[in-house]
C-alpha cells in the first residue's frame, strides 16, 4: 500500500496518502461498506497538489479525477454491499456562474457511480434549518426582504443528502438483525425518506468556520448520520472504509 504515514490501532487504521493510490492497495471484494463526504467539486482547494481533487479548474476536471476513485471503490466493495456519500446541491453564483441558481451535485455524483456499474440504491434527505443557512450564507433566496421585493427569486433551504449506491451481485454475508437489535419503531424511523432529527452541531471540528471560503465549502458529515448508516448497513466486525478521512469523523 502506497502511504506517507499510517497509524493502526485495535479495529481501526488510518493511512495518509493519495486516496486513489491507497485504495489501489486494498484487496478486491474486501470492503463491506464505504461512507464519506467527497470534496465539493472545485469549491475549495485543500492544497496546491495536483492530486487534490478539490484543486480542479471546473466540474468536468473534478469528475474526471473523482472517477478514478469510483473505479477502485467498485473493485474493493463486496458484491451486494453499499457505498454511501454525503453531499448537497451547490449554489450557482452570479459572480462566478453568471446566474443565481442551484447545481444538482448529488445527481452528478450518482451518475458517475452508475457509469462505473453501481446501482442507485437510496437517497435520504437530511433536514437542515433554513434560518441557520440564511444567517451563515446570506443567500438571496432565503432573505425575508426578498419576499417583499420579488418572491420569484426566493427558494427553500438546502438539505444534505446521503446517497447510497449498491454493487451488483449477491451479498455473501447478509446483514441480519432481530426484533431486539432492530425493533420495528426504530426501523420506521430509519426508513423515513427525510431524517428530521439529525443534530447538525454534532460534528467533529478542529476549528469553527469563520471565513467566507470556509462557509461556502463546509458541509460537515454529522456524527449522527455516520452512526445511523453504519448501524443500518453493516454487521458487527465489518470493514468500513472512508477514502476521505479529513478530521476523522467516520473512524471516530
Amino acid at each position: 500500500m502506497k502511504v506517507l504515514n499510517q497509524e493502526i490501532g485495535k479495529n481501526w487504521a488510518i493511512y495518509q496518502g493519495d486516496c486513489v493510490e491507497v485504495t489501489k492497495g486494498i484487496p478486491d471484494n474486501s470492503i463491506h461498506y464505504s461512507l464519506f463526504s467527497p470534496p465539493f467539486s472545485e469549491l475549495y482547494t485543500y492544497s496546491n497538489s495536483e492530486r487534490d481533487m478539490g484543486n480542479s479548474r471546473d466540474d468536468e476536471e473534478f469528475m474526471e479525477h473523482f472517477k478514478f476513485l469510483i473505479k477502485e471503490l467498485y473493485r474493493v466493495t463486496i458484491s451486494g454491499r453499499l457505498v454511501s456519500f454525503h453531499c448537497m446541491d451547490l449554489p450557482l453564483m452570479k459572480s462566478k456562474d453568471g446566474v443565481i441558481g442551484l447545481k444538482d451535485f448529488p445527481a452528478e455524483l450518482r451518475q458517475a457511480f452508475e457509469d462505473e456499474g453501481f446501482i442507485y440504491h437510496s437517497k435520504t434527505v437530511i433536514w437542515k434549518d433554513p434560518v441557520v443557512e440564511m444567517q451563515r450564507t446570506k443567500a438571496l433566496g432565503l432573505l425575508h426582504k426578498q419576499i417583499k421585493k420579488d418572491a420569484a427569486m426566493c427558494r427553500q433551504g438546502l438539505p444534505d443528502y446521503l446517497v447510497t449506491m449498491r454493487k451488483p451481485g449477491d451479498n455473501p454475508e447478509r446483514v441480519t438483525n432481530t426484533n431486539e437489535t432492530f425493533p420495528v419503531d426504530l426501523w420506521q424511523k430509519y426508513a423515513s425518506p427525510v431524517w428530521m432529527d439529525i443534530n447538525q452541531s454534532n460534528t467533529l471540528q478542529k476549528t469553527s468556520a469563520r471565513e467566507e471560503k470556509d462557509e461556502k465549502h463546509i458541509c460537515p458529515l454529522q456524527l449522527d448520520v455516520i452512526e445511523r448508516a453504519i448501524f443500518l448497513w453493516t454487521n458487527e466486525g465489518d470493514i468500513v472504509f472512508s477514502p476521505f478521512t479529513g478530521i476523522g469523523s467516520e473512524i471516530y
